[in-house]
């Protein structure tokens, strides 16, 4: 890393995992593998935030849940990051405009799950967001459904691309988004939270 900041080669496609990771799970490793494999990424970078602007609950400390998450996704092609934290950034739309300056030649792709499809629209800036990087939705259990009759997904309908083309999802102009059915791992953050003290587990 230069000055904190990952290091990527010019013309390398990199998949972006944003998120709390409170706590990270193999629900999210899972959902890396797989975007690593399907859209033929270089790398994936997990953006674990300071904290998410839509929950009105702070999460454990940074430095904790970084950690931990190096623990769930030990991996040579994964990169474990406080990007946000170094930019200063709280949305995703400000955090993917400074880190396309950063690295105006890096082909991003930006990472979520079909729920966080369901509520695209509460996002600040979701357009631009789109208009941005591109972005792949990967399924996960009970959300296929509401995620594509969501607002964000009839928004851009006419530019999803078919799951069979989803490794030129990271090389195609925004917008461009892609639906990966894939099999998932029902887990979640709260559900962990709720069972103990993740950080000691």
């Amino acid at each position: 890393m230069k000055h904190g900041f990952p290091l990527a080669r010019p013309g390398m496609s990199i998949g972006l995992l944003g998120g709390s990771f409170d706590p990270a799970h193999e629900g999210h490793a899972h959902i890396t593998r797989e975007a690593l494999k399907r859209l033929g990424l270089d790398e994936v970078w997990w953006l674990v935030s300071p904290g998410n602007p839509l929950k009105e609950s702070g999460p454990a400390p940074l430095v904790d849940r970084m950690e931990h998450a190096r623990r769930v996704m030990a991996h040579p092609r994964v990169r474990i990051t406080d990007i946000e934290a170094r930019l200063g950034t709280r949305y995703t739309f400000q955090t993917l405009t400074a880190l396309t300056a950063l690295y105006p030649h890096v082909h991003f792709v930006w990472l979520m799950g079909a729920d966080n499809l369901a509520d695209f629209h509460r996002w600040e800036s979701w357009r631009e967001i789109m208009g941005l990087v591109p972005v792949a939705v990967l399924a996960r259990p009970g959300q296929r459904i509401s995620a594509r009759m969501s607002i964000a997904a009839r928004h851009f309908r006419q530019h999803r691309l078919k799951a069979r083309d989803a490794r030129s999802l990271a090389f195609a102009e925004p917008p461009a988004w892609v639906f990966l059915n894939v099999p998932m791992r029902d887990l979640s953050s709260s559900g962990i939270r709720a069972n103990g003290d993740w950080i000691k587990g």
